[in-house]
C-alpha cells in the first residue's frame, strides 16, 4: 500500500509578481456541477441531470502576510479575466520521495480583500477571495481540467466536454 501524496511546499504568482515569503495559504477552489433531479413516467427515482457548472462559479482563496500592495491596486478590475493567479505545488510521497509538480492556472478578478485585525507587535494579513473565469490543473505536465467559462471550454482528462454543444451551436 503505498502513502499519498502530500504537499510539502506551494508558491503563488499574481500577474507574474512572485509572492515567496508573502503567500500564507491558499483555498484551491471547488469544482462543482449544477444538477436538478429529474423523474418522468415509468422510472422508479429520480436521476439527477448535468446543468453545467455551479452556479458558485469558481472561487479561489488566499491570504498573503502583511500589506499586498499588488492586490489592492487590482480591486474593481473591470475585466471579468483582469486578474491572473498561478498556483504551484510540490506533493511528496513519503514511502517513494516522489514529488508531483502540480499547477493551478487562474483568471478573474478579486470579489473581496479582508484587511484584518490591525495591532500593534502581531502579524497583520490579508485574506483575498478571487472570482474566476478561468481555471487549468495540471499534473506533473498532464492537463487535467480546464474550465474556460466565457469562451464554452470545459476539457476533462483531454475530453472536450462542450464540442458537441459548440457544434450544434456553431460556435
Amino acid at each position: 500500500m503505498a502513502l499519498p501524496r502530500k504537499l510539502k511546499n506551494l508558491m503563488l504568482f499574481n500577474d507574474a509578481n512572485i509572492y515567496r515569503g508573502v503567500v500564507k495559504s491558499v483555498t484551491l477552489p471547488p469544482l462543482g456541477r449544477k444538477m436538478e433531479a429529474y423523474r418522468g413516467g415509468g422510472m422508479n427515482g429520480p436521476v439527477k441531470a448535468d446543468l453545467g457548472f455551479s452556479d458558485d462559479g469558481i472561487q479561489f482563496e488566499w491570504k498573503t502576510g502583511g500589506l499586498d500592495l499588488i492586490s489592492l491596486k487590482q480591486f474593481a478590475m473591470v475585466n471579468a479575466s483582469g486578474v491572473a493567479l498561478r498556483f504551484t505545488g510540490a506533493f511528496e510521497q513519503d514511502d517513494t520521495g516522489e514529488v508531483s509538480a502540480v499547477e493551478i492556472v487562474l483568471r478573474g478578478r478579486h470579489e473581496s480583500i479582508e484587511m484584518g485585525e490591525a495591532k500593534p507587535g502581531e502579524d497583520t494579513e490579508h485574506t483575498i477571495k478571487t472570482t474566476c473565469t478561468y481555471y487549468k490543473l495540471t499534473v506533473d505536465n498532464e492537463e487535467i481540467i480546464e474550465i474556460d467559462l466565457l469562451n464554452f471550454i470545459e476539457k476533462v482528462g483531454g475530453v472536450d466536454m462542450l464540442e458537441k454543444q459548440r457544434n450544434a451551436l456553431g460556435i
